[in-house]
């Protein structure tokens, strides 16, 4: 799902600046077509039990960036369709950041069938306007998302581009985290983690974090610290 954006906004020489993303194949397609049946009927086994920080003092959750880690990924959607689309003064879509690579192609398949609009880029390729494409749709009325340690790592690293795009949309932040009862976690980069049937999953939705468009280079590092620290004591593997 959500990728990350390293790289300022505005720099438009960046390496992969001027790249195409690759457009999902036939077979992405369809594979595509099955994790999402996948996720779909797993999501529908398990067990919830929400920890909203976020909506404490009783009011809606207005528009903003949701952050979760990339290992997580796989009831991220399952959790905003839930238990976030469609809340009152809040968004009723998502937009979601997505590499641009190869296999951000079969996640953009299985966004659009979750009825997520996809925005192709990350640090390496199409970044800016990857971050360009957000902000378009944040005005829309979108609630975003984004994995900030994704697409390539390391694990549970906080990259700045969260922060450029707060301050870009002028939206707050809401770290959100998972703990698995039943899961297999792989022996990739994120220890990408993927849930068992009939598994009992805490979600932690944070307060939501504003961060001002006004910051300098040592605001935007102090803040970027704040959000990492706080999505970790709120991770539990």
């Amino acid at each position: 799902m959500p990728a990350t954006i390293q790289n300022p906004p505005g720099k438009g020489n960046q390496p992969g600046t001027g790249t195409i993303a690759h457009p999902p194949k036939w077979h992405q397609r369809l594979a595509g077509t099955v994790v999402f049946s996948a996720l779909k009927l797993v999501g529908m086994t398990i067990r919830f039990r929400v920890d909203n920080r976020a909506a404490a003092d009783g009011g809606p959750l207005p528009i903003g960036v949701f952050c979760v880690w990339h290992n997580r990924l796989a009831l991220c959607l399952h959790i905003y369709d839930r238990f976030l689309r469609g809340r009152p003064q809040g968004g009723s879509s998502l937009a979601a950041m997505v590499s641009a690579s190869k296999d951000g192609a079969l996640l953009s398949v299985i966004l659009e069938l979750f009825k997520v609009q996809p925005a192709r880029g990350s640090s390496s390729r199409r970044g800016p306007q990857a971050l360009r494409e957000l902000t378009s749709w944040s005005r829309k009325g979108f609630d975003l998302a984004i994995t900030p340690d994704g697409p390539r790592g390391p694990c549970y690293n906080l990259q700045e581009g969260l922060v450029y795009l707060a301050q870009l949309t002028n939206k707050p932040v809401y770290l959100v985290s998972y703990h698995l009862q039943w899961k297999i976690c792989l022996k990739s980069w994120d220890r990408f983690q993927i849930p068992l049937p009939f598994s009992r999953c805490d979600v932690i939705i944070e307060k939501p974090v504003h961060v001002p468009r006004d910051l300098d280079a040592a605001g935007r590092e102090a803040i970027r610290l704040q959000l990492e620290q706080t999505l970790r004591s709120i991770t539990r593997d």
